[in-house]
C-alpha cells in the first residue's frame, strides 16, 4: 500500500463521528474525497481541500482506501449494493474499512461481496465519543485478516489511539455492540444514582467526585454525567441508536441463545424515553422521566455543555491481547 501521503481515501458518511474522523484525516495531508447525503458537509471539507465524488462508485473507483460511517446496517448495504455503490467501484488491490455500528452477519456478507471482487475488507468500529474522535485519540475495534490489518494500521494510527485486532471479519462488530450495551447500561444507572442522590438532598458537584473516585466510576461517568449535571445533556447520540445498539446486542444474544435479564430492562426504559421525548432525544435525557417522576432537577454547576478531548493527540498503536504476539 502507498505511503500515508500518497494514500488516496475516500470517506462515506460525515456525521457526528464520521466528520470528526474524516476531518483528521484531512488535517494530516491525507488526499481525502468524501461523500455524503448532506450537501453543505461535503461543502465544508471540499472548502478545506478535499475532493467530492457523484456516487459511491465513483468515489470507491478513484481511492485506494474506502471508508464508510453510517447509522445503520440497512443504510450500509444501500451504499454498498446499489448500480452505483461502492462495490461497483472496487477492485483487486484496494480496501474497504466499516467504521459503522453495524450487525456482524451483515459486515460478513458484504465483505464477502468486496472480496469477490479482490478488495480487501475489515469492520472498524470506534468507541470513545464524538470529542475523542475529534483529537484523534478514539479506540478502534479491526476485525479482518492479519495481513490486511497490518496493511492499514498506519492509516487507523491517524484516526484513533489504541487500536485492537480482534480477530476475523465481523469479530470487531461484535464486540462493539457488546461495549456499547455496557456503556447504555452504565447510562442507565448513573441517571438513578443521580436522581437519588438529587431527591436526598445530596450536593451534585460532591455526588460526581464521589462516584467519579470509587469502585463506581465508569468512562460513561467522566464524560455524560458530565453533560447530564450540566443540562445540555448532549452527548452526540440519541435515543433511536441507543435502541439501535442494544437491539444489535441482544440479536447477538438470541443467536447464541444467551438468556439476558438486564438488557431487556435497559431496552425498555429507552424505548419509553423515545416513545415520549422524541427518537431524536439526547439519550442522556433519559434521566428525565426519573426527574419528572420525582419533581427535581438533576443539575449542579461548573459542568461542560460539551465534552472536549484535553488530551494531546497521541500516536495510535496495537494494544496486544494477553498471551498473544503482535
Amino acid at each position: 500500500m502507498a505511503s500515508m501521503m500518497e494514500l488516496r481515501v475516500g470517506f462515506i458518511g460525515l456525521g457526528n463521528v464520521g466528520s470528526q474522523l474524516a476531518g483528521n484525516l484531512q488535517r494530516h495531508g491525507v488526499d481525502l474525497t468524501v461523500r455524503d447525503l448532506d450537501a453543505a458537509r461535503v461543502d465544508a471539507f471540499v472548502a478545506r481541500g478535499a475532493k467530492c465524488a457523484a456516487s459511491p462508485r465513483e468515489l470507491a473507483a478513484a481511492v485506494d482506501v474506502v471508508i464508510t460511517c453510517l447509522p445503520s446496517p440497512a443504510a450500509c448495504a444501500e451504499v454498498m449494493e446499489a448500480p452505483d455503490g461502492v462495490l461497483a467501484g472496487l477492485a483487486r488491490g484496494k480496501v474497504w474499512l466499516e467504521m459503522s455500528t453495524t450487525d456482524a452477519a451483515e459486515v460478513r456478507r458484504l465483505a464477502a461481496l468486496a472480496e469477490q471482487r479482490g478488495a480487501s475488507a475489515l469492520d472498524c468500529p470506534v468507541s470513545g465519543g464524538c470529542h475523542r474522535a475529534a483529537t484523534g485519540n478514539i479506540s478502534i475495534f479491526a476485525g479482518g485478516e492479519r495481513a490486511a490489518f497490518e496493511r492499514v494500521l498506519p492509516l487507523l494510527a491517524l484516526l484513533g489511539q489504541r487500536i485492537l485486532h480482534t480477530g476475523p471479519v465481523g469479530s470487531a462488530s461484535q464486540l462493539k455492540v457488546l461495549t456499547n450495551y455496557l456503556a447504555t447500561v452504565h447510562l442507565a444507572a448513573l441517571a438513578e444514582a443521580l436522581t437519588v442522590a438529587a431527591a436526598a438532598g445530596l450536593d451534585l458537584a460532591t455526588t460526581y467526585e464521589a462516584i467519579r473516585i470509587s469502585s463506581g466510576n465508569s468512562f460513561v461517568h467522566e464524560t455524560e454525567s458530565q453533560v447530564i449535571l450540566n443540562g445540555s445533556r448532549d452527548i452526540n447520540f440519541t435515543m433511536d441508536l441507543v435502541i439501535k445498539d442494544v437491539g444489535l446486542f441482544e440479536r447477538l444474544a438470541r443467536a447464541h441463545r444467551v438468556p439476558l435479564e438486564l438488557s431487556p430492562l435497559v431496552l425498555d426504559i429507552f424505548r419509553e424515553g423515545a416513545r415520549r421525548y422524541g427518537t431524536r432525544e439526547l439519550s442522556p435525557n433519559i434521566i428525565r422521566r426519573l426527574e419528572e417522576a420525582c419533581g427535581v432537577r438533576v443539575l449542579a454547576p461548573g459542568f461542560p455543555a460539551y465534552m472536549v478531548d484535553e488530551e494531546p493527540k497521541v500516536a495510535g498503536y496495537e494494544i496486544v491481547p494477553r498471551g498473544a504476539r503482535a
